[in-house]
């Protein structure tokens, strides 16, 4: 019987190494340690698989290794793959790892001293909890149109976004900014939703006053506090909301944002140096024109300028204005280049080559393609920096990053409202620093509210590059020119009292104070005349409706919010054993833009069968009664069309709707939905299954049934929400347990007519949404949208939206995402209406 082929992985670190890492190994000499305890040995394990006939691999790197198994796994032959090393790299690396563990301890403990010190009482620690959050939208004047944006001969220009006030029950209060721009995915729109969103879910939730470790902390706060899957939470939401609660730490301990970020160090920070800002300059003139610019920003104290290209056709323009440019100001100050990822390969090496000798610090991002990147430093020499390519980064950031640790890659141009707030920019930061590059922090021309927190946030990461240069037995210089130029596009501001980024007359450099950037976060007071006033969560009302089944009246808990003009209507129907409370979050974040009304569908929550005529049977709670209740609803609201949102069992009574009952109907969002069963065998066992869960339910109770109904494979997912315990007690709140009972039976998919073949007919649009983990209803949901689109009769054909990191109750496990698409499909109704 042949054996499967075999993979050998060979450490070689050439003998002896281990004992490099004893006390000794300081203090004897190397020529006693090669004698006596170092082995060297002479062997060739490349000429040793070269005689046996095996496939040798030498590697050097995590990623050279990864890709040489990757290569052995593909062959399918036997490999003997060689780690290659030394001692003295492995004593080296030995060491780092020994500095880093004991780096690690040291700001532990500093860091859990101060805690205790500022926490603690005679009962111990007491957490600080969110007593409420608002938010003000801002409109400010600029002096001309951000380097973003595309050319404008407009005469004014104004910057918006939103003021988050985070007001903690000890009285303290943070302030955060979220400014979205052209480089941002979300635009104002996306963001106010997800403002609202946190308005309803921030409210009581208790802040650890660990938060501003940035080591994952603010990613845990998030899921595991809020309910929040981190990746799903707009970039400059996050920086926004990461500066709010940093600054309202900061002021409950009477602190500023930097001595908090600080908590580990030792060492007094107050008198830190203030830091260095870098010029940013528009190349919309010709070499002279932008030179005598770059000449006055120099006289002005700037020691530090970066210059926007390709901006034009071809980069000759820009290779003369680079030279001229350094021919004026002369070989001390430092000069930066941005391209934005617009260049070609081509052209960004004639660009390179051409200024090769001009000095510049580095060229940001010189080609549209990221894979021409190494390729890009290898043909012209010149230094780069990456800007888009790494503030993109969303997840699994350290293996990103491992592909562009080239020697000339020399900096990180870090936009810590890109990616996605302080936490985030401290890891880039971090990663850069121990690769021996440069980590500088850049605006993205937010107000002062915005840019004092990124000052302050400039000089800690200035002292995190020191921090790591003492690890690394190195000498670094902390000032780095930061890209905070921004702030000479400021024509209006938001505060009341202006930041003071200018001459510094004791150095004569452009500086930011960090003491002023501090007091402006500490007393911040709003400019009236930018700032609009308040918004808060808009107000939910509740009242009850009373539809007609055959003869008996039922009793509906209906919950609304949001305007009443002529926005969208948008009904919410929760799946079985929910509420109509389920969607109270979501229905916060799209109110703004629609009408939202969510309903306790009967048996469920604090709906109820009021009475029926004597002589009547008890109605049946059919997938038809259920459309006949909810069109006598509809026809309340004096409103021409509905969306229809539905989740599971509220999913098909959408899906019925919205194809069998959909005069009233304009568009549904169907959540974890299916058609029904079309073999007959089938819907006899699921008939049969279902009426045993009834009879179970009514015999054994709410509460043992829930435990039995949650154990199934299919809530995996949902029973690791941190919030699952929470949910489960929300289902023990319905008052008509009978009817409940019931509904699981008469509304069985076994029992509800099969909808597939009505599908081939649809008119009306329809979106599916599916958790990743939802394998089951991924499979329904393509089956669907496959059927829809082998039709001729069908109009639309449907998007299926898949929502990460989620199963079967994405709007639970995933709201934030689960919002943008039901809004995204909103709009694309009203659109398509018009």
């Amino acid at each position: 019987m042949l054996r499967k082929p075999m993979t050998i992985v060979v450490i070689n670190n050439r003998g002896g190494a281990i004992f490099s890492l004893l006390p000794l190994a300081n203090m004897t000499e190397r020529s006693i340690l090669d004698q006596y305890f170092y082995t060297s040995h002479n062997v060739s394990i490349h000429n040793l698989c070269m005689a046996h006939d095996v496939k040798h691999l030498k590697v050097q790197s995590k990623m050279e290794l990864q890709d040489a198994l990757l290569a052995s796994q593909r062959d399918k032959e036997d490999f003997v793959i060689e780690v290659d090393s030394t001692i003295d790299a492995n004593a080296a690396f030995h060491s780092m790892l020994r500095k880093v563990s004991q780096q690690g301890v040291d700001h532990a403990f500093n860091s859990l001293s101060k805690l205790t010190v500022l926490n603690s009482t005679n009962d111990g620690f007491i957490p600080s909890k969110v007593g409420k959050m608002q938010y003000s939208k801002y409109r400010i004047q600029l002096s001309s149109p951000p380097t973003s944006s595309s050319a404008s001969h407009r005469s004014t220009y104004h910057r918006e976004g939103f003021i988050i006030s985070l007001y903690l029950e000890d009285g303290s209060t943070g302030y955060g900014e979220v400014a979205p721009l052209e480089i941002h995915k979300e635009n104002l729109l996306d963001v106010e939703e997800q403002l609202q969103f946190l308005i309803h879910v921030v409210e009581g939730a208790t802040i650890d006053h660990s938060l501003p470790l940035l080591k994952g902390s603010f990613a845990r706060w998030l899921w595991q506090s809020l309910g929040i899957q981190p990746n799903s939470i707009f970039p400059s939401v996050r920086f926004g909301l990461e500066m709010a609660v940093l600054n309202a730490i900061a002021a409950g301990e009477g602190s500023s944002l930097l001595n908090v970020l600080c908590i580990h160090r030792e060492e007094s920070i107050e008198n830190s140096l203030d830091v260095k800002v870098c010029a940013l300059l528009e190349s919309n003139g010709g070499p002279s024109e932008m030179a005598l610019v770059a000449t006055t920003l120099v006289r002005e104290g700037f020691t530090a300028i970066k210059l926007k290209v390709a901006r034009q056709a071809d980069p000759t323009v820009d290779i003369a204005i680079i030279k001229e440019v350094r021919k004026k100001i002369g070989w001390e100050i430092e000069l930066r280049a941005d391209a934005n990822q617009s260049w070609n390969y081509d052209e960004a090496v004639k660009f390179g080559l051409s200024v090769k000798d001009s000095g510049l610090q580095y060229i940001e991002e010189p080609v549209n393609n990221e894979d021409d990147i190494i390729k890009f430093c290898e043909e012209t020499g010149l230094p780069v920096a990456l800007d888009e390519t790494i503030n993109s980064i969303r997840k699994n950031h350290l293996k990103v990053l491992a592909k562009y640790n080239h020697p000339m890659i020399v900096a990180f141009v870090i936009k810590p409202s890109v990616v996605g707030g302080f936490e985030n920019a401290a890891l880039l930061a971090r990663w850069a620093h121990q690769h021996g590059k440069m980590a500088v922090i850049s605006a993205t021309f937010e107000s002062s509210l915005g840019l004092s927190a990124l000052i302050l946030f400039s000089r800690y990461v200035d002292l995190m590059k020191l921090d790591t240069g003492r690890m690394l037995n190195k000498e670094e210089n902390s000032c780095i020119a930061h890209g905070l130029g921004t702030y000479q596009w400021l024509r209006e501001d938001v505060s009341r009292t202006p930041l003071m980024i200018g001459y510094n007359p004791c150095n004569g450099v452009v500086e930011a104070c960090v003491t002023d950037a501090a007091q402006i976060l500490q007393h911040f007071q709003f400019n009236q005349d930018a700032v609009v006033p308040y918004c808060t969560s808009r107000e939910l009302h509740a009242y009850e409706f009373v539809a007609d089944l055959e003869g008996a009246s039922i009793c509906l808990n209906v919950q609304e919010i949001g305007k009443k003009d002529d926005s969208s209507v948008v009904v919410f129907l929760h799946g079985f054993l929910g509420t109509g409370g389920d969607w109270i979050s979501v229905m916060k974040a799209i109110s703004g833009s629609a009408r939202c009304i969510a309903v306790d569908l009967p048996g469920h929550g604090r709906s109820k069968l009021l009475g029926q005529d004597f002589d009547l049977e008890e109605p049946g709670l059919s997938i038809m009664a259920f459309a006949k209740i909810l069109q006598q609803l509809f026809d309340s609201l004096q409103c021409q069309k509905i969306v229809l949102v539905g989740y599971s069992m509220g999913a098909r009574i959408s899906l019925y709707m919205a194809l069998r009952y959909n005069y009233k109907v304009a568009g549904a969002v169907i959540i974890a939905g299916s058609p029904g069963l079309i073999d007959e065998e089938a819907r006899k066992v699921r008939r049969a299954k279902d009426d045993f869960f009834a009879c179970s339910f009514a015999a054994s109770g709410l509460e043992p049934f829930l435990d039995a109904w949650y154990s199934g494979e299919l809530w995996n997912s949902l029973r690791t929400h941190p919030h699952f315990n929470k949910i489960l007690a929300s289902r023990l709140q319905h008052c008509d347990l009978k009817n409940l009972g019931r509904v699981l039976a008469d509304l069985s998919v076994g029992r509800q007519p099969p909808l597939w073949e009505d599908l081939k007919s649809c008119k009306v649009p329809l979106q599916f949404i599916v958790g990743e983990k939802d394998v089951k209803f991924k499979n329904i949901a393509q089956k669907m949208r496959d059927t829809m689109c082998q039709s001729t009769e069908t109009t639309n054909v449907p998007e299926i939206v898949e929502i990460p990191y989620s199963g079967h109750a994405a709007h639970i496990e995933n709201p934030l995402t689960v919002i943008s698409a039901i809004s995204r499909f909103i709009r694309e109704v009203e659109f398509k209406s018009q």
